[in-house]
């Protein structure tokens, strides 16, 4: 529970998505220090350890996605810094961009939410709130703009 609760980040009571990225940052300033050739395993490795601990959370408290598991939401902001350079500007700028589509769960997001269950169905709609922050910070990135 204390990981799948992001060190009890997700027990706030209010906002506890928004507490669950800010134990993210952490994970993702790793980057810093692992070897480039290693991130694809470290994000893989990150993934799958949020859908188990969801799932076991999940079987625990006996409620369909609760709040209080943010383990999924540590899991998609580092899949949302994975292939920028984390730097100051993009972890702001990603927490801020990965919020939003945790939040909106626009099209792609939803699907990932409605149709998978237990673990998956919990973190698999942070990992495509990721991926389309990814992509968006990479499009900043390469642009020059910061």
């Amino acid at each position: 529970m204390f990981m799948a609760t992001g060190f009890f980040s997700g027990k706030t009571g209010f906002a506890p998505g928004t507490f669950g990225t800010i134990a993210g940052i952490p994970f993702a300033l790793l980057f810093l220090i692992i070897p480039p050739y290693l991130h694809a395993i470290y994000v893989t490795c990150i993934i799958l350890a949020a859908i188990y601990l969801a799932d076991q959370a999940q079987k625990l408290i006996d409620e369909k996605d609760p709040g209080c598991i943010v383990i999924d939401e540590i899991a998609g902001y580092v899949v949302a810094l994975s292939i920028v350079p984390v730097t100051f500007y993009n972890l702001f700028a990603g927490f801020f961009i990965f919020r939003f589509f945790d939040i909106l769960k626009p099209a792609p997001v939803k699907y990932f939410e409605e149709n998978f269950s237990g673990g998956a169905g919990i973190v698999l709609d942070d990992i495509m709130a990721g991926i389309l922050t990814a992509i968006i910070l990479k499009i900043i990135y390469l642009s020059g703009i910061f």
